[in-house]
C-alpha cells in the first residue's frame, strides 16, 4: 500500500482497484500520527522514499502534558461546547481543580480531559462545575513522574555527560545502547535541545 500510495502522490496517477484504466490526479496530502516515522523508516516499517515525499512541511504539536497553559483554554472550550448541547451554564471552576489537573500527565492527551470535561458537565446541577478528579488524578499521584518525563531527563543528562556529542565513540548514542538515529528522533519527540534546563 505504501508503494501505491507513493506512486499515486509522486506520478499523480493509479489504477481502481479492478480497473487497468489509469486515473490521473492532482492531489495533495496532509496526514497525521502520533508515531515517530524516523524510527519506523529506522525499523524498515515505513518506506523512506514515502516518508520524504510526505515530510515536506511537518508541524509538531506537542503533548498536552508539555503545554499546561493550554488546560485552561482548551476546558472552557469544551464547557462552551457542552453547555449548548446540554443546556447548562457554567460560571466557575474550583481552583483546586485546576491545579491537580495541571499537574497531571494526560497520558489519553486532549480527549482524555475532553471526555473528563463532559463527565463533570453531565453531573452538575450548578453553575460551579466541580470536575470530579479519578483518583489516578489525585495530587498525590500527580508528583509521580510520567515515564514520558523519566525518559527525557534520562537522555538529557546522557547528553550533557557526553557533551551533547551523539555519534561515536564514547557518544550518547553509545551509552544509551541506541542507534544515533533512533537517538535524534526520541530526542525531536521528547522536544529535547541544547537550551533545555
Amino acid at each position: 500500500l505504501q508503494a501505491k500510495l507513493l506512486r499515486a502522490l509522486q506520478d499523480g496517477e493509479f489504477e481502481r482497484l479492478g480497473s487497468t484504466k489509469t486515473i490521473k490526479v492532482d492531489a495533495r496530502l496532509i496526514a497525521a500520527t502520533n508515531r515517530s516515522l524516523e524510527e519506523d523508516v529506522e525499523d524498515g516499517k515505513f518506506r523512506s522514499d514515502l516518508y520524504y515525499r510526505i515530510n515536506v512541511f511537518p508541524i509538531s504539536v506537542p503533548p498536552l502534558r508539555e503545554r499546561a497553559e493550554d488546560i485552561i483554554p482548551l476546558i472552557w472550550s469544551f464547557i462552551k461546547d457542552f453547555e449548548v448541547k446540554m443546556g447548562k451554564q457554567i460560571k466557575t471552576i474550583p481552583e483546586k481543580d485546576i491545579e491537580v489537573l495541571q499537574k497531571y500527565s494526560w497520558p489519553g492527551n486532549v480527549r482524555e480531559l475532553r471526555n473528563l470535561i463532559e463527565r463533570s458537565m453531565i453531573k452538575t446541577k450548578s453553575p460551579k462545575l466541580h470536575i470530579e478528579v479519578p483518583t489516578i488524578l489525585k495530587p498525590s499521584d500527580s508528583r509521580k513522574r510520567s515515564l514520558w518525563e523519566i525518559e527525557k531527563d534520562h537522555i538529557f543528562s546522557v547528553l550533557e555527560e557526553t557533551g551533547w556529542r551523539i555519534r561515536g565513540e564514547g557518544g550518547a548514542s553509545e551509552v544509551l545502547h541506541v542507534k544515533p538515529t533512533t537517538l535524534e528522533a526520541r530526542m525531536k519527540k521528547l522536544g529535547i535541545t541544547r537550551k533545555d534546563q
